[in-house]
């Protein structure tokens, strides 16, 4: 007898099967919107972190060929 393993991401699917039409576009329309805002939330943490580190002199700002120039100098 084979058992068969389905996995979280198989029974999810599954479940999103046996609702309505309408209900599966609502799951769809959350999610998404569920990924945009864990999305903004990372963005926002980035900004905060570099924002961090140019104020300890750890991050720097210029042109692209501010940054050419810094790379090529420490050759």
């Amino acid at each position: 007898m084979n058992a068969v393993v389905s996995t979280p991401f198989e029974r999810a699917l599954d479940a999103i099967d046996q609702l309505s039409p309408a209900d599966q576009e609502a799951v769809i329309e959350i999610v998404r919107q569920r990924q945009i805002a864990r999305r903004r939330s990372e963005i926002a943490a980035n900004a905060k972190d570099t924002l961090q580190a140019f104020r300890e002199g750890r991050a720097s700002y210029g042109t692209i060929d501010d940054l050419r120039r810094d790379l090529l100098a420490g050759e």
